[in-house]
């Protein structure tokens, strides 16, 4: 799940989207991950985000800016891409914070991200402060 802390982010002018992404608990992954040979065709997978059972973005791969393939070729110009390397490729359409009014996740709240094919992950909101 790509999680943002967009409240800590627009305190500070909006520029800190690195930072604002790396909090403790922040991208959760699993239970588990899949390999390319059980994905046919990375750029034709559907993607639904849920909110507290609402769904709240529901796009699909060929929907990115750069294909998978792309992807990897462009890391991999300037990085090594090791055995179980992740790419996150970003958020599609959707949201919280652009949507009228904004959503912003809490304290109690549930997310799940499903996609079709590799499985969902579900993770409750938990305010630590």
């Amino acid at each position: 799940n790509d999680v943002s802390a967009r409240d800590w982010q627009l305190k500070r002018g909006g520029s800190q989207w690195c930072r604002g992404k790396t909090f403790a608990t922040f991208a959760p992954l699993g239970p588990c991950l899949v390999t390319k040979d059980e994905i046919p065709n990375p750029n034709d997978l559907p993607i639904k985000t849920v909110l507290n059972g609402e769904t709240m973005q529901d796009w699909n791969t060929n929907d990115m800016i750069f294909d998978v393939p792309t992807l990897i070729e462009f890391l991999s110009g300037s990085t090594l891409l090791a055995p179980g390397t992740v790419i996150l490729t970003g958020t599609p359409h959707g949201v919280g914070a652009a949507r009228k009014p904004p959503v912003f996740l809490k304290h109690g709240d549930t997310v799940t991200v499903a996609i079709a094919g590799i499985g969902e992950l579900t993770n409750p909101v938990v305010d630590e402060v």
